[in-house]
């Protein structure tokens, strides 16, 4: 089975988890793509979605299914997103695409947070993928110095501004053995906008795309 199949076979399992009426909180990336296109089939079920990116939103409107603001939703039942990385312990690296803010936002305001991925995402402690920082511009240069602080390389992601109008520096060589503690130093630091470590609020549920089918951890 190819990494594709994988990533679609975790996606298909996570439309267990949708309820009658419910307003679903979908992620961004490739994985959630899948998802978002497993949902078309379903839309008349749900009531719409919030979406952690403009273009999560521009493929859920292409489906035609309702696109709302958290704003006028209040609490979701149910949040299915991706990751770059996930431990045992449902703890996750995000912001490979760069939407980890919103990601966090959707996720800490969601009752079930339902996490798909592949196989090759599962790993014993976080840190091998760069952890993903959003930065407010102007704090670009303190941050990162705050970041060497604690063990990290950061580069700024070239060309990129995220959908909050910020930088994403990328932080190389952190071995993340506490993420707990880590997201809490990081998000510490002044300008720092939102550090991509998913841990004081991890995954419910991790769907793993395998090989021998799905895994659920």
């Amino acid at each position: 089975m190819d990494i594709n199949d994988k990533k679609k076979l975790a996606a298909e399992a996570a439309i267990d988890y949708i309820q009658i009426g419910d307003v679903i909180g979908v992620g961004t990336g490739s994985t959630a793509n899948y998802f978002i296109d497993a949902l078309t089939p379903i839309k008349g079920k749900i009531d719409g979605a919030v979406a952690s990116s403009e273009a999560s939103a521009e493929r859920l409107k292409s489906h035609g299914i309702r696109v709302l603001e958290l704003n006028a939703t209040g609490q979701l039942p149910l949040y299915v997103d991706g990751a770059d990385e996930a431990t045992h312990q449902r703890a996750l690296i995000k912001g490979g695409g760069g939407a980890h803010t919103r990601e966090k936002i959707i996720a800490n305001t969601s009752t079930k947070f339902v996490c798909i991925a592949d196989d090759t995402k599962l790993v014993d402690s976080l840190g091998k993928f760069p952890l993903p920082v959003e930065v407010i511009p102007m704090a670009r240069s303190s941050a990162a110095r705050e970041l060497v602080k604690l063990g990290g390389t950061p580069e700024l992601r070239e060309g990129f501004i995220t959908d909050n109008g910020n930088i994403v520096i990328d932080v190389h060589n952190l071995e993340i053995l506490q993420p707990i503690k880590m997201e809490l130093d990081i998000s510490a630091i002044a300008g720092i906008v939102t550090v991509g470590i998913f841990a004081i609020r991890p995954a419910d549920v991790l769907l793993l795309g395998t090989d021998n089918g799905l895994k659920i951890i």
